[in-house]
């Protein structure tokens, strides 16, 4: 059965890492003694130690310790035997990009669905859907296929931000990108703000935090989605 939280990302403004997620996590993580965490997406350039170091600190917190797949000789193994996995925030493309030059997009796909307890935040949530289309990241490197795990049946755009009719910014806005989209493909998207996540549980697919999110969907008026929707009905 899939165990999944899926985070729009993994700190709150004012926050520490993870910090407001970790009761949640405790609970999601409660048969695990380890978690081996993906570190692939290098938020800023980071490296692999550097971001798995922040990862350990935090999960520190609720007695988990915590391996990066880049310490292990053999990523397929490693993510076969994981009792947890996280996949970190970053750039998608980079992320995308590592995956499958490593051989473990569908392995890790796989592994989850067997029910290895799955965490991902911003470009980490952006892979459990159909592809990385829907992504705010820049292209900085060219991944072999924007297709990604598919582990739910629609697209993320983790960080959404409505727009502010008070700005003086000219560019597009998220929903202006996501209708863009739209024009030609048929995915769902599901805008995921800041401090929203999904809780996967075999085929539940429950929205949750204190606030709302955007469905948008191809030739449909947009949703608002409270929390507690079950978004498996999209599939």
């Amino acid at each position: 059965m899939k165990r999944l939280i899926i985070a729009s990302t993994s700190t709150l403004h004012g926050g520490n890492y993870l910090e407001y997620l970790l009761p949640t996590l405790e609970n999601h993580f409660k048969d695990c003694n380890e978690i081996l965490f993906i570190p692939y997406a290098r938020p800023g350039g980071i490296s692999h130690d550097g971001y798995t170091d922040i990862v350990r600190s935090a999960f520190a917190k609720i007695n988990k310790t915590v391996r990066g797949l880049h310490e292990f000789d053999n990523p397929t193994e490693a993510i076969q035997k994981a009792q947890g996995l996280f996949t970190g925030g970053g750039n998608t493309f980079l992320l995308v990009t590592q995956l499958y030059e490593n051989n473990v997009m569908e392995i890790l796909a796989k592994t989850v669905v067997k029910g290895t307890p799955y965490l991902g935040s911003s470009a980490g949530s952006n892979i459990t859907g159909l592809t990385m289309q829907t992504t705010n990241d820049m292209p900085i490197i060219y991944p072999p296929s924007f297709k990604t795990l598919g582990l739910i049946p629609f697209n993320l755009n983790p960080h959404y931000l409505d727009a502010d009719l008070q700005s003086k910014h000219m560019g597009e806005t998220r929903e202006t990108r996501i209708k863009e989209f739209h024009a030609f493909n048929s995915i769902p998207v599901l805008g995921l703000r800041e401090g929203s996540w999904l809780e996967v549980i075999g085929e539940k697919i429950i929205l949750k935090g204190n606030l709302s999110a955007r469905l948008f969907q191809q030739n449909k008026t947009l949703e608002e989605l409270l929390p507690e929707t079950d978004l498996a009905y999209l599939g």
